[in-house]
């Protein structure tokens, strides 16, 4: 008969471990052997060598007698694996390893209560709303937490089969021995509770849909793609719990002259050949207003001119900071010359060279 190895090296703990440590050695390995899990040859073996290892060093009189005498204290005693445990840390406790494992849940869980989802919705404004900022009336219907009930549906009862847990201990045989397990009540569905009175005005759904039209501020400098987020109005929640929030995504539609890139504004507007030879002052658009530019003589047409801080505002920024205007030029050359125009040209012409 092959020898036993020493139950403290079997969990990897020290002989001097409090109970808390060889619980959680316990657990590590397994989640490591279980034979759930681990399917490679030998995984059961070793996962019955913890089990036995955890059942002796946890208890603490049986603690006491493995110390002083071995394994053969337990030996002459049959006490040897057992897949049930005075300890307190059984099948209970494996299913909360699987929950980590696969995102289980947990039935004390079942009866809390849970914010709602958060939900969406889109709008499109014009390009100067977007820049400038607008209170709009926006009509959205969502469902509300029922304030005759508080959100719960109706009065509830403790649920007599599963006494408010939810779930129900079932025993199985199996090759871990006699295995307890948890299953859903079938009487309250895992919730623990049983309805005893209906709310009549939500039909015991909880909430109910109501139309409500909401005064929506679009703050200036809002961009195309960003979203405006209103707090309670998404989807409702489970057992009371309060609303998700609503974010509405906002599309800016594309304006007529002004082109946006971030949060600079950029504008093309036409010029005479002759006013950036010889320099001149226009009247540029702005998105606040027209702006005088002055051009100086002899610009380049490629040349590019900066109107600072008439860009638009950044919603980001607490010091509420714009970007700036660029205003690019277009050149207009006169299809037709009258003789006297033809003449003035061509003097000009001679005076270059």
């Amino acid at each position: 008969m092959a020898t036993k190895k020493d139950f403290y090296d079997v969990l990897g703990v020290p002989k001097n471990a409090d109970k808390d440590r060889i619980k959680a050695a316990y657990r590590e390995l397994a989640k490591k052997y279980h034979p759930d899990i681990n399917k490679e040859p030998g995984a059961e073996e070793k996962f019955k060598e913890i089990k036995e290892a955890y059942d002796v060093l946890y208890d603490d009189e049986k603690r006491a007698n493995y110390d002083q005498f071995g394994h053969e204290t337990f030996d002459q005693q049959g006490g040897g694996f057992s897949s049930q445990t005075s300890s307190g840390f059984g099948f209970d406790d494996i299913g909360d390893i699987f929950s980590s494992f696969f995102g289980g849940s947990n039935s004390r869980n079942r009866t809390s209560r849970k914010r709602g989802n958060d939900t969406g919705m889109t709008i499109k404004i014009s390009f100067m709303d977007a820049i400038l900022g607008k209170k709009i009336t926006l009509n959205i219907t969502y469902d509300k937490n029922c304030s005759d009930c508080r959100g719960i549906g109706g009065e509830f009862d403790t649920c007599s089969k599963c006494g408010g847990k939810g779930f129900i201990n079932k025993q199985s045989r199996s090759f871990l021995g006699i295995v307890q397990s948890r299953v859903s009540c079938s009487r309250c569905g895992g919730s623990g509770k049983i309805i005893i009175n209906t709310c009549s005005r939500c039909n015991g759904k909880g909430s109910y849909k109501t139309k409500e039209s909401l005064e929506l501020k679009i703050p200036a400098g809002i961009n195309n793609g960003q979203q405006i987020r209103v707090p309670g109005k998404g989807g409702h929640g489970y057992n009371g719990g309060e609303n998700g929030d609503l974010y509405i995504e906002v599309m800016v539609e594309q304006h007529k002259f002004f082109k946006r890139e971030g949060n600079d504004i950029h504008v093309t507007i036409p010029v005479n050949f002759i006013d950036i030879i010889l320099g001149a002052e226009v009247e540029v658009p702005t998105v606040y207003g027209n702006a005088i530019l002055k051009i100086p003589s002899g610009t380049q047409p490629t040349q590019i001119f900066r109107l600072k801080g008439k860009g638009a505002k950044d919603i980001k920024s607490i010091f509420s900071s714009c970007g700036n205007e660029y205003v690019h030029l277009d050149i207009k050359v006169p299809n037709r010359l009258s003789k006297k125009q033809i003449e003035l040209l061509n003097e000009f012409k001679k005076e270059m060279k």
